[in-house]
């Protein structure tokens, strides 16, 4: 695709008058340089004085800076409530959503491709650096003597929306997978509780990782291989119904540890490009790298950057097992799990390398000009208007029952029941395509029809992502939706539809340049719950 660059006008004319009142000033200095002239007999100055140069310069400067409020100041206002329509024609017809649209893509959405390919780098090679150290650190070969016997695999994955072109904004966020090693007296044999019918439905997207002695012919002994287990069973796995399970909260405990341990190694190295911090994530969630800039050796992006490193347990083909997402607010602890099953033996399921892979085969048989990812950014920055004005508990709801991973299965979701070549999505029904995947999400959170995993389970699009683990084709389908509460998501739709009806509204008063401002201010944006009155 084509790059486009625009010109950042809040630098550009200060630029351009710092570097007038420069020349201006190095004019006069080499002037008097050359001795001091004769006055002139009447006393008047012949040359340009520089005080009436600067002033000059200060006048255009403001001129132009405030040339919207001037400009509306003189144009004439729109009517009032209850005026004759003829008493106050306006000269300028107002923008429709599609001017609106692309302008706010240019202005507020779209990522230039020429940072984000110098935070990629930079992140890259950072990422490297502790992902070798860590490896570096990790003891080879089988257990002894209660050696921790995990360790890194030596490479990462990148994921996330940064690496599927669909990323909006900054790019001051990334995703990294970072695959583990087992020792090799250690095999696991996943099981999915998706069909657990005492589960609560946001708890059935989870895995359970069970030790069992590898498949190897060298005759180890049932006993042997539980003892030589032992120290790692002790340090890395709880008991489930009398099995030992790998814990999810262990491993990524011990993964905080082993990161800071890294970082301690590498934090000298890159003292000269960047500042490098590891802020824990808790029990749940994965540690965040963050990048300073300091002295880099690129000096055009200087940008700080949040790195989650995610550790990974490879399953197979390219899909891995993650800690899971903690779950909704309201759908209860996770203490009370029946069955006997505990909390820090659950997985998540990560395939996020599928997921790519289903991306470029919908580009490359795509039809020129299709703008599949393009709908996927606006559809993002249509969640973030619609979270304007929300309290925090609300925005919560918001945020994370429309997150990106939502977002994007809904556009692969329509995107496989359409076919990739269909000729609708170019560039002219952006608005109408758009529209459809508002209505499309709000039909799932209206139970009207089920968001379902695009790879995972029966239905899933195995022939277009390759090969898949056992274990994940003959899970159940999953519902990406089931885990939150009807009303919640009963409001998160009418809010959804309600934005959408006010989307030129918004778009006017949050959008790109301040001359598509020609409307009333929107409603309100005052603290508020979802409105409940909207549905």
């Amino acid at each position: 695709m084509p790059v486009h660059y625009t010109l950042n006008l809040r630098v550009f004319w200060p630029l351009v008058t710092g570097l007038c009142t420069a020349i201006v000033c190095l004019y006069h200095a080499l002037r008097g340089s050359g001795g001091t002239p004769a006055e002139p007999p009447d006393g008047t100055d012949c040359g340009f004085p520089l005080l009436k140069a600067a002033a000059l310069l200060l006048l255009g400067y403001v001129l132009f800076r405030y040339r919207h409020t001037v400009r509306q100041r003189f144009l004439p206002r729109p009517p009032r409530l209850g005026d004759h329509p003829t008493m106050s024609p306006r000269p300028f017809g107002e923008p429709g959503l599609g001017i609106l649209l692309e302008s706010y893509y240019e202005h507020e959405v779209r990522l230039s491709p020429h940072v984000l390919g110098h935070s990629k780098a930079h992140v890259s090679r950072i990422v490297g650096e502790l992902v070798r150290a860590g490896r570096a650190r990790s003891s080879p070969g089988p257990i002894l003597g209660g050696t921790l016997a995990l360790g890194f695999r030596g490479d990462f994955i990148q994921v996330g929306s940064a690496y599927e072109q669909h990323k909006i904004r900054r790019p001051d966020g990334f995703d990294v997978l970072v695959p583990l090693r087992l020792p090799p007296l250690v095999a696991l044999e996943p099981r999915s509780l998706g069909a657990e019918p005492t589960l609560a439905p946001g708890l059935r997207s989870c895995f359970l990782c069970a030790l069992k002695a590898p498949p190897t012919s060298s005759g180890v002994s049932s006993g042997n291989w539980l003892r030589d287990c032992k120290p790692f069973a002790d340090g890395f796995c709880v008991d489930v119904r009398g099995r030992r399970h790998l814990s999810a909260t262990l491993v990524l405990r011990w993964f905080q540890s082993h990161l800071q341990r890294c970082l301690a190694t590498v934090r000298y190295s890159l003292e000269e490009r960047c500042r490098v911090s590891l802020t824990p994530g808790g029990p749940e969630q994965p540690p965040t790298l963050h990048i300073l800039p300091c002295r880099t050796d690129y000096g055009c992006c200087r940008l700080s950057m949040a790195v989650r490193l995610i550790p990974a347990v490879h399953l197979g083909d390219g899909a891995f097992l993650v800690a899971p997402p903690p779950p909704p607010a309201r759908a209860g602890p996770l203490s009370e799990l029946p069955g006997g099953l505990r909390p820090e033996a659950l997985w998540g399921v990560n395939t996020a390398r599928q997921e790519q892979k289903l991306l470029s085969w919908l580009q490359e048989w795509a039809p020129p000009g299709a703008c599949y990812l393009k709908c996927l950014q606006l559809l993002k920055a249509l969640r973030d208007l619609g979270a304007r004005g929300l309290d925090s508990g609300a925005a919560q709801h918001w945020g994370s029952i429309l997150s990106s991973y939502v977002l994007k299965s809904a556009l692969l979701a329509v995107l496989l029941h359409e076919g990739p070549a269909a000729q609708d999505w170019d560039e002219m029904h952006l608005s109408e395509r758009l529209e459809e995947m508002v209505q499309f999400l709000a039909d799932c959170l209206l139970q009207r029809r089920a968001l379902f995993h695009c790879v995972l389970g029966p239905g899933g699009a195995s022939p277009e992502v390759g090969p898949l683990p056992k274990v994940l084709r003959e899970a159940p389908s999953i519902d990406l939706l089931a885990a939150f509460d009807q009303r919640v998501r009963d409001l998160t739709a009418a809010r959804l539809l309600s934005t959408w009806r006010r989307l030129p509204q918004l778009l006017r008063a949050y959008g790109g340049p301040r001359y598509l401002a020609r409307c009333l201010p929107p409603r309100s944006q005052r603290t508020q719950e979802f409105p409940e009155y909207e549905l």
